[in-house]
């Protein structure tokens, strides 16, 4: 079976060309071919020998998930259907702004998380992605979305924030992260590559130590019993756990704080009292705070908070100090925005059983 060249980072596509009796300046070759130029045809990779071109093309491909559908927002933003095969098919995200473009990228089909405001969640869990399924949703939206005026890539950052928890599929989240950072492939700065996590605390402590990049937070509560229910991942690691993860992140991170995400979610988190608790739990993190207006989904209870509510809870976060901003939604229109991606996922998981296991 051909191997797909979008599974390997530069190391792994490095060590493959050797087992193919290729020198090492080989992978960087293709890796630019891939990556810079958005090339899958071996034949057009004119600086590569006619030999290699032909052996290539017998033992290789380069092949990103298919799009079943696409959808366009009144505001600009764009969502894609991506088939992954096995009855699977995730969402990504594009959302155009004057001075960047920010593609949102999925890392699994479906989600064992189960947060209690997330349409991702409420389908169950199917599988991870593989490397090749999550870059390549990178690389086919740039070569949908064109290239700039400039002749840059259009697509300037990157978050890990559309379906699945990206840290429960660490190794291929990082074989892509790498591929994202890489000069050879997409050179992003570290600064300008975001992982969302729940709090998978061990798995953060990976994160620093292999591929530290920008770190974003679904915190979503000030204490630990609103969030065993809003966040159910806390009952593994709890708020305590978590804080000290997001201090030993930031000894090894691009930033200098850390994003704490917060969907305000009407009665249930957006009380001044919750702003206080918060104040307090993150005392010693540096962080910002981005609060995310709710948007519904027909599987949950929750309200959206009044715009009043939110500016409010806000100010009170400014006035300890701390950098909040409110997130303008983007895409709610064609459920692009945050907790609404859902895909296309057969749930094959006990989702309470996977969730105990999520992280060990």
């Amino acid at each position: 079976m051909a191997e797909n060249l979008l599974n390997f980072d530069a190391e792994q596509l490095t060590a493959w060309f050797a087992q193919q009796g290729e020198k090492p300046f080989r992978a960087r070759q293709v890796l630019r071919w891939i990556y810079k130029n958005g090339e899958s045809d071996f034949d057009a990779m004119s600086d590569l020998a006619q030999s290699l071109r032909s052996k290539l093309k017998e033992t290789a491909c380069i092949v990103a998930p298919k799009v079943m559908r696409e959808e366009l927002s009144e505001d600009g933003t764009r969502k894609w259907l991506l088939d992954v095969g096995t009855g699977n098919a995730v969402e990504t995200v594009f959302i155009p702004e004057t001075d960047r473009g920010t593609l949102c990228v999925s890392t699994q089909a479906g989600c064992a998380l189960d947060c209690a405001f997330c349409s991702t969640g409420k389908q169950g869990f199917s599988r991870n992605l593989s490397t090749a399924e999550i870059i390549g949703q990178l690389w086919w939206a740039n070569r949908e979305i064109g290239r700039a005026s400039d002749g840059n890539w259009p697509i300037t950052n990157v978050v890990l924030m559309g379906m699945g928890e990206p840290l429960a599929n660490f190794d291929n989240t990082v074989s892509a992260l790498r591929l994202m950072l890489d000069d050879n492939a997409y050179g992003l700065s570290r600064r300008r590559v975001t992982v969302s996590t729940s709090g998978i605390v061990p798995a953060m402590d990976r994160l620093r130590d292999e591929c530290p990049v920008a770190l974003a937070v679904s915190l979503h509560a000030p204490n630990d019993a609103l969030r065993d229910v809003l966040v159910p991942i806390n009952r593994k690691y709890p708020l305590r756990e978590l804080m000290a993860a997001c201090l030993r992140y930031l000894e090894r991170a691009p930033r200098d704080f850390v994003t704490f995400e917060y969907v305000m979610l009407e009665g249930v988190n957006d009380s001044l009292q919750h702003a206080r608790e918060l104040i307090a739990l993150v005392r010693d993190v540096p962080c910002k705070f981005n609060l995310i207006p709710y948007n519904p989904i027909p599987q949950a209870p929750y309200r959206r908070s009044s715009a009043e509510a939110v500016r409010r809870f806000r100010d009170v976060l400014m006035e300890a100090g701390i950098v909040t901003t409110i997130r303008k939604t983007r895409g709610d229109d064609i459920a692009a925005a945050c907790g609404q991606l859902a895909g296309q996922v057969q749930d094959k998981t006990r989702r309470t059983h996977r969730l105990m296991e999520v992280g060990t």
